[in-house]
Order: C-alpha cells, then sequence, then structure tokens
C-alpha cells in the first residue's frame, strides 16, 4: 500500500495496450520474468480459479447468471483491505487524556481509547468506504464463506476483541463515530455461518461459537442495559441502519420533545434474543452449562415481542387496523402517537422468526419441565405473538413476533406491487407514499416522508443514504431467511396471494424464491438484452467493454432496479451471490427435512 508502479502510455484510437507486471524474489540474471513462461502462468492461474469455482458455483445457473455470481464473489474479495488505526495515539495527539476531564469539546470516538485496529477486514467499498462497517460486515460474511469460510469466520470473531469491542460491551459502529448505534446482527450473522458450514461441510465449530456467544452476551447485556429507556423492553437507540427512513433524525434530539419507541429497534433486539437462543441451544447439545442460557433467552424474547403487541393497547406500535407495525412517539406530557409511516420499519418484526426442532428437550427432559413452568406461568407474554406452545411441520416450533393472522396482514402489503414489492426485490417503503406522503406539524414546522424510488432529497444522514423508496440488499437478505424459518414451520400448506390481488397462491418458499430472482434480476439481462442495475446509461448497456462487467451498488432504485449510491459497493449487495446460490441448490422439500439447519 506504500508504493505504486506509474506508467505513461498514448493508445491511438481503436488500438489497445497492455502492460505485465509481476513480482518476483529470483534475482537471477537469467531469469525472464516476461518470456513465454509468463502467459503460460498466466493462463494457469487462470484455469486454477476457473476450476476452483466450478466447485462453488451451482450446476444449474446458466452463463449470464454464473458471470454475475462470480463477479459478485470476486468483488467481495477485492474490497478486503489492510486497515490500520491506533485510536488511542490519534486521541492523544488531539488532546483527550482518559484519565481526566479536560474541560474541552469531546473528540470524535473519545470513548474508545482502547482501540488498536490492524487487521484484514472486509470494507463496504475499499473506494469510496475504504473503513469497516460492523453491521454491513454482518451480511459480507454470508457471502464471504462461500469461497473462503475461514476469513469469514475470522471477521465476526473480530468484531468482538477486545481490541475492538468496547469494555461495556458496545460493538464498534464505523470510524467516523463508534458509538453510533446500528442494528445487532452479528448473532445473526454468527448463528447462519455456523449452520452453513455444518450443513455443507459437516464441521461443527463449536468453539468458534462459544467464543462468539461470550462476546455477544456482553453485547446483549450493553443493549438491555443501555436502550430500554424504560424498562418495558421497548427499544431505541440511533439510527439503527435505516438512515432517512422516518420523519425526524433519530440520531438527534427530538424537535418534539420526548422519544421515539422504534419498531425495528425492538424487532432487532427480539430476532437478536431468539439468535442468541438458537446459539445457546446448540451449546447446550455438547455442554449441559449452556441450558440456562437457553431458558433465559426464551424469557427475554417473550418480553420484547410481548412489549410490540400489546392486548388493547391504542398506542403501541402495532395498528390493528393497518395490520402494521409503527414507531410510537412518546411526549413529554404522556401522550403518544403512532407515526403512520408504511416503510421497513414495520417489515422488520416479521423478520424475527427462528424454527426449533425439540432436539435440545428431548435430550434435557428437566429443561423441557422448567421451559413449560415458564410457559404455563407467563401465557400473557404470548397471547398477542405467536404461541410457543404450538407445533408446526415434523413437531417443530416457531418463535415470532407475529401469529398466523398477523404474518398474513403483514404479508398482505409487503407482497403488494402498489406497495413494498418491486419488480427487482422488497421497496424501503411503501409506494403508497407516493400519492399519500406523510407529514406532521411540529410548531409551525412540517415534518414529511414521501416515497423517493432514487436519491434522496434531504441531506439527512447525506445525500446519498436513502431508505425512502430504493431496494437495499441487506433488508431483503433477512426477509428471505424469515420467510424460509417460516416455512419450515408452516410448511407447503400456507400459501397467500403473490402478489397481493394477482390471485396467484405461494407458499412462503416459493415466495423467498420469487424475491431472489426479482433480486437477481437487477443483475442479470432482460428480454431486450439490458441490465436494469445500468438503467439508461448506454455506455454501460451497449458498449461490449463494459455490458458484462458488473457493478454491485449500493442499493437500487425502487421502480427500474438502477444501481445507486456508491457504485463498487459489493460489501452486503454481495450476499445476492448467497441467494442465488441457495435457492439453485435447494428445493422446499430438502428445506422442509432440514429444517432451520437449512442455509437461510
Amino acid at each position: 500500500t506504500k508504493a505504486a508502479a506509474d506508467y505513461s502510455v498514448t493508445i491511438k484510437p481503436g488500438k489497445s495496450v497492455v502492460i505485465r507486471l509481476r513480482l518476483t524474489n529470483n534475482p537471477s540474471d537469467k531469469f525472464i520474468p516476461f518470456g513465454d513462461g509468463f502467459d503460460t502462468i498466466f493462463d494457469s492461474r487462470k484455469k486454477d480459479a476457473d476450476n476452483f469455482y466450478s466447485t462453488v458455483i451451482p450446476a444449474s445457473l446458466d452463463t449470464d447468471e454464473v458471470n454475475v455470481f462470480r463477479q459478485a464473489i470476486a468483488g467481495m474479495m477485492w474490497s478486503k483491505q489492510f486497515y490500520l488505526y491506533d485510536i488511542d495515539k490519534w486521541l492523544d495527539e488531539h488532546g483527550s487524556d482518559p484519565s481526566r476531564n479536560s474541560g474541552k469539546t469531546a473528540i470524535r470516538n473519545e470513548e474508545w481509547h482502547h482501540m488498536f485496529n490492524g487487521d484484514i477486514i472486509s470494507m463496504p467499498d475499499k473506494w469510496e468506504y475504504p473503513w469497516y462497517a460492523s453491521w454491513d460486515l454482518a451480511f459480507h460474511v454470508l457471502a464471504l464463506t462461500l469461497v473462503d469460510p475461514d476469513f469469514g469466520k475470522q471477521q465476526l470473531r473480530l468484531m468482538m476483541q477486545g481490541h475492538y469491542m468496547h469494555p461495556n460491551g458496545m460493538v464498534p459502529a464505523y470510524e467516523w463515530n463508534f458509538s453510533d448505534v446500528n442494528p445487532p446482527v452479528l448473532a445473526w450473522s454468527t448463528i447462519f455461518t455456523y449452520r452453513l458450514e455444518k450443513l455443507t461441510k459437516n464441521v461443527e465449530d463449536t468453539e468458534w461459537l462459544k467464543a462468539n456467544f461470550m462476546k455477544l452476551l456482553l453485547n446483549f447485556t450493553w443493549w438491555v442495559n443501555r436502550k430500554d429507556r424504560a424498562g418495558r423492553n421497548v427499544f431505541d437507540g440511533g439510527f439503527l441502519g435505516l438512515d432517512n427512513i422516518g420523519v425526524f433524525d433519530r440520531s438527534a434530539p427530538l424537535p418534539t420533545g420526548g422519544y421515539l419507541e422504534q419498531a425495528d429497534g425492538t424487532a432487532w433486539m427480539a430476532l437478536f434474543s431468539q439468535n442468541m437462543l438458537e446459539i445457546s441451544s446448540e451449546l447446550a447439545l455438547k455442554d449441559k452449562s449452556f441450558a440456562d442460557m437457553v431458558l433465559k433467552f426464551v424469557e427475554h424474547f417473550l418480553w420484547i415481542a410481548s412489549s410490540m403487541i400489546r392486548m388493547g393497547d391504542n398506542t403501541g406500535m402495532w395498528d390493528e387496523e393497518d395490520g402494521f407495525f409503527y414507531d410510537v412517539l412518546r411526549l413529554p406530557d404522556g401522550t403518544a402517537h403512532r407515526l403512520k409511516v408504511r416503510s421497513m420499519v414495520g417489515l422488520l418484526p416479521l423478520c424475527a422468526a427462528t424454527v426449533f426442532d425439540g432436539e435440545l428437550i428431548k435430550k434435557y427432559p428437566e429443561l423441557k419441565f422448567r421451559l413449560d413452568q415458564v410457559l404455563t406461568s407467563r401465557r400473557e407474554l404470548f397471547a398477542a405473538i405467536h404461541s410457543p406452545m404450538k407445533t408446526g411441520v415434523a413437531g417443530r416450533r416457531l418463535a415470532s413476533v407475529l401469529d398466523e393472522t398477523r404474518l398474513r396482514r403483514v404479508l398482505n402489503k409487503m407482497l403488494d406491487e402498489n406497495e413494498f414489492l418491486s419488480p427487482h426485490g422488497i421497496r424501503s417503503l411503501s409506494l403508497y407514499h407516493a400519492e399519500n406522503p406523510f407529514s406532521v406539524n411540529v410548531e409551525g414546522q412540517e415534518y414529511k416522508v414521501s416515497y423517493l424510488p432514487g436519491e434522496s432529497d434531504t441531506g439527512m444522514f447525506g445525500g446519498n443514504s436513502n431508505w425512502r423508496g430504493p431496494v437495499w440488499m441487506p433488508v431483503n437478505a433477512l426477509i428471505i431467511r424469515a420467510l424460509l424459518q417460516y416455512h419450515a414451520y408452516y410448511g407447503d400448506n400456507f400459501k397467500i396471494e403473490c402478489p397481493t390481488g394477482s390471485g396467484i397462491q405461494m407458499n412462503l418458499y416459493q415466495i423467498a424464491e420469487n424475491i431472489s430472482k426479482r433480486l437477481a434480476g437487477i443483475f442479470l439481462k432482460n428480454e431486450k438484452g439490458e441490465r436494469p442495475v445500468y438503467g439508461g446509461t448506454r455506455k454501460f448497456q451497449d458498449d461490449p467493454h463494459w455490458k458484462d462487467y458488473i457493478l454491485f451498488y449500493e442499493y437500487f432504485h425502487g421502480d427500474n432496479g438502477a444501481g445507486i449510491g456508491a457504485s463498487h459497493q459489493t460489501g452486503w449487495t454481495g450476499v445476492i451471490a448467497r441467494s442465488m446460490h441457495l435457492f439453485a441448490s435447494t428445493t422446499s422439500e430438502q428445506l422442509l427435512e432440514l429444517g432451520k439447519k437449512a442455509a437461510f
């Protein structure tokens, strides 16, 4: 990273120039670096790569799909970078002393003196965003583990080691503010990574899983202690990754005073509880001492999930009339109002769904007795959510915020092409708000949210941070995973219209596959031979030197799928490779058989 080769050449119109480069430690005068052997070795390395990818890429993918799949993975590998940041030294140079109060204005990242970063890390985008972001990284791992499981697992482990994680249990967000609050998805990625390796390689790395669990336990405790404002299992904190989606800037004090009860913040914690429950269950199968952790996270999930739907609560997050979840604004005078913005915020509670096969309680009958005691004594906790006592396909149980009735109501909106379902995946904001913007007036100033399929029209969190309409790959991955979990519980007999109003009935596996195909369609050639990702840019659509080389943008136009934001952001958009791999190599029947051990 400290040297570069500089060549100056003049290329005539229609001509080309090839520059050959080679690293060698051979000092011999007889060594000819660019002789006939150069082409031989170059061709040999290309064949090595082709042979390797032939073991990874499903045989059922066609030529164009293979091209997209392989470039998505190549972009992930390209985005690795050595990242060096001695923050204690940086803070010291800026006059910050952790041992005394200097009286000066707080310096950025002043609470992170313990940090020393000096590792190869997967970047969000090595060109535009050349720094790590821990919640982005959780999605990177899903793609990276297709080709390099060890590196993917190491990345998750790294974010929770002592020179990264804060001593209080907080996971660093990103360079410009490590203390920003991002969604707690490392546990989600950890159990996925473990399941994938167990499924594809028959490897059970319980030591890695146990080490991650111990640090995730610190992070979970930090969330419970720091972000549950009133001790009611309702969470808030920053923008939680969904920047620029709501009425107000979530990282700033509200202009109304009071605070927000965030449907997505609480849903993230419900999912976090489920992930910790699943990890502790897996570890308890090998080590009974983890059984108490299983009960702990059962109770956490029930308390958090029940807080989202309270029977008879007219100011809660669930709106019975709309059949959807909303943030709740609680004002200093004690009143509360739902902010009725139909956004990804209201879809995230659907993502908190995890299936359990009952293996643990079969092995430890005494655990089943204690679990039954908890459930029978706290029936009010699941009176309005899915009952964990109700069994589904093959005797499986489901942890879910949504019971079947509410699940159908949320799916009805999500699968409506006049709301969330676009030709290229699930939008982050409903198309409903194109004609029906949501607004609220505070002391003469109007705060408004309307559907924006492309770039943002507000400077909140920067001009290219728009969750008000575009398709974002990471939350679509969460939705796909959740749909497959529901399918493992309900089976093929649970069907619903997709798209809503079409008369076409699909089971939940088929819906997940349909969404995956819409996402892949962003990059694949359509019937006109064009790639939606390039929109109306004729150079990229027509020029043979460009048209088959794919850019994996940060996010995508909610109507036509054109790439927006950072153009090389393979990062979490690389998760498309995992999605394509899953549906090309696994059938609905196999998923039903595999249950929670399935890839998603």
